[in-house]
Protein backbone atom coordinates (compact mmCIF):
# COMPACT_ATOMS: atom_id res chain seq x y z
CA UNK A 1 0.00 0.00 0.00
CA UNK A 2 2.47 2.20 0.91
CA UNK A 3 4.32 1.68 -2.49
CA UNK A 4 1.44 2.57 -4.21
CA UNK A 5 0.71 6.01 -2.17
CA UNK A 6 4.52 6.35 -3.53
CA UNK A 7 4.71 5.95 -6.87
CA UNK A 8 1.35 8.02 -7.14
CA UNK A 9 2.88 10.99 -5.17
CA UNK A 10 6.08 10.68 -7.85
CA UNK A 11 3.85 10.61 -11.04
CA UNK A 12 2.20 13.37 -9.67
CA UNK A 13 5.32 15.48 -8.65
CA UNK A 14 7.26 14.78 -12.08
CA UNK A 15 7.37 16.71 -15.15
CA UNK A 16 4.28 16.41 -17.40
CA UNK A 17 6.05 18.59 -20.78
CA UNK A 18 4.79 17.47 -23.60
CA UNK A 19 7.46 19.14 -26.53
CA UNK A 20 6.85 18.70 -30.47
CA UNK A 21 8.98 19.84 -32.98
CA UNK A 22 9.49 19.60 -36.91
CA UNK A 23 12.75 21.07 -36.87
CA UNK A 24 14.21 23.16 -40.09
CA UNK A 25 15.12 21.00 -42.84
CA UNK A 26 19.27 21.26 -43.13
CA UNK A 27 18.91 22.17 -46.81
CA UNK A 28 17.78 26.11 -45.44
CA UNK A 29 20.02 28.33 -44.39
CA UNK A 30 18.02 30.32 -42.60
CA UNK A 31 19.77 33.85 -41.55
CA UNK A 32 17.46 36.38 -40.56
CA UNK A 33 13.47 35.52 -39.14
CA UNK A 34 11.05 38.38 -38.80
CA UNK A 35 8.63 37.79 -36.08
CA UNK A 36 5.25 39.09 -36.12
CA UNK A 37 4.18 40.69 -32.73
CA UNK A 38 1.23 38.61 -31.06
CA UNK A 39 -0.49 41.56 -29.14
CA UNK A 40 -2.62 38.52 -27.44
CA UNK A 41 0.80 37.21 -25.39
CA UNK A 42 0.93 38.19 -22.29
CA UNK A 43 4.08 36.83 -21.21
CA UNK A 44 6.13 39.84 -21.28
CA UNK A 45 9.70 37.93 -21.58
CA UNK A 46 8.77 35.87 -24.48
CA UNK A 47 9.91 37.38 -27.77
CA UNK A 48 13.10 38.43 -26.02
CA UNK A 49 13.59 34.97 -25.11
CA UNK A 50 12.80 33.60 -29.10
CA UNK A 51 15.16 36.40 -29.93
CA UNK A 52 18.01 35.41 -27.63
CA UNK A 53 17.21 31.83 -28.92
CA UNK A 54 17.41 32.69 -32.46
CA UNK A 55 21.11 34.71 -31.87
CA UNK A 56 22.35 31.88 -30.21
CA UNK A 57 22.53 29.99 -33.53
CA UNK A 58 23.13 32.97 -35.60
CA UNK A 59 19.91 34.01 -36.99
CA UNK A 60 19.48 37.71 -36.71
CA UNK A 61 15.61 38.33 -35.66
CA UNK A 62 12.94 41.68 -36.29
CA UNK A 63 9.88 42.27 -34.59
CA UNK A 64 7.13 43.56 -36.73
CA UNK A 65 3.56 44.97 -36.15
CA UNK A 66 1.06 44.14 -38.93
CA UNK A 67 2.45 43.31 -42.71
CA UNK A 68 5.24 41.63 -43.40
CA UNK A 69 8.25 43.70 -44.42
CA UNK A 70 9.19 42.33 -48.41
CA UNK A 71 12.34 42.10 -47.13
CA UNK A 72 11.69 39.21 -44.89
CA UNK A 73 12.40 35.48 -46.28
CA UNK A 74 11.27 33.72 -42.94
CA UNK A 75 8.70 34.64 -40.88
CA UNK A 76 7.73 33.31 -37.47
CA UNK A 77 4.60 33.54 -35.84
CA UNK A 78 3.68 32.57 -32.39
CA UNK A 79 1.19 32.15 -29.55
CA UNK A 80 2.09 31.43 -25.89
CA UNK A 81 -0.19 30.56 -23.05
CA UNK A 82 0.50 31.33 -19.37
CA UNK A 83 -1.67 29.62 -16.39
CA UNK A 84 -2.03 30.78 -12.88
CA UNK A 85 -1.07 28.74 -9.35
CA UNK A 86 0.38 31.06 -6.75
CA UNK A 87 1.99 32.88 -9.79
CA UNK A 88 1.90 33.53 -13.22
CA UNK A 89 3.55 30.67 -15.81
CA UNK A 90 4.24 29.39 -19.10
CA UNK A 91 2.18 26.11 -19.75
CA UNK A 92 1.55 26.43 -23.92
CA UNK A 93 3.81 27.89 -26.64
CA UNK A 94 3.33 27.24 -29.98
CA UNK A 95 5.99 28.58 -33.04
CA UNK A 96 5.87 28.40 -36.75
CA UNK A 97 8.26 29.40 -39.38
CA UNK A 98 7.54 30.25 -42.72
CA UNK A 99 9.47 30.68 -45.89
CA UNK A 100 6.83 33.06 -47.79
CA UNK A 101 3.90 31.18 -47.61
CA UNK A 102 5.07 27.65 -46.62
CA UNK A 103 5.43 26.52 -43.61
CA UNK A 104 8.71 24.75 -42.88
CA UNK A 105 9.08 24.43 -39.31
CA UNK A 106 6.86 24.37 -35.94
CA UNK A 107 7.21 23.80 -32.64
CA UNK A 108 4.89 23.11 -29.39
CA UNK A 109 5.74 23.05 -26.13
CA UNK A 110 2.75 21.53 -23.28
CA UNK A 111 2.47 21.25 -19.62
CA UNK A 112 -0.13 18.33 -19.60
CA UNK A 113 -2.64 19.16 -16.28
CA UNK A 114 -0.59 22.67 -16.59
CA UNK A 115 1.98 21.01 -14.39
CA UNK A 116 0.05 19.74 -11.94
CA UNK A 117 2.09 19.59 -8.49
CA UNK A 118 5.73 19.90 -10.49
CA UNK A 119 7.36 22.78 -9.31
CA UNK A 120 9.42 23.09 -12.83
CA UNK A 121 6.11 24.65 -13.77
CA UNK A 122 7.31 27.71 -12.30
CA UNK A 123 10.50 28.09 -14.03
CA UNK A 124 11.33 31.07 -16.30
CA UNK A 125 9.79 31.15 -19.92
CA UNK A 126 13.73 30.82 -21.18
CA UNK A 127 14.40 27.71 -19.43
CA UNK A 128 11.58 25.90 -20.43
CA UNK A 129 11.62 27.78 -24.41
CA UNK A 130 15.35 27.35 -24.98
CA UNK A 131 15.69 23.15 -25.65
CA UNK A 132 12.42 23.73 -28.51
CA UNK A 133 14.20 26.53 -30.13
CA UNK A 134 17.38 24.57 -30.08
CA UNK A 135 15.48 21.42 -31.27
CA UNK A 136 13.81 23.55 -34.01
CA UNK A 137 17.16 25.12 -35.24
CA UNK A 138 19.43 22.06 -34.86
CA UNK A 139 19.41 21.40 -38.73
CA UNK A 140 20.10 24.95 -40.01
Amino acid sequence: MLRCVFLILVAMLSACTAVRVQPVDASLTVLHVCIQNNPRVQVADFVPVLQEGYERHGVGSEVYHGNRPRRCEYMLTYTALRSWDLKPYLSHAKLHLYKGTQQVASAEYHLRAKGGFSLTKWGDTKSKMDPVIDELLIGS
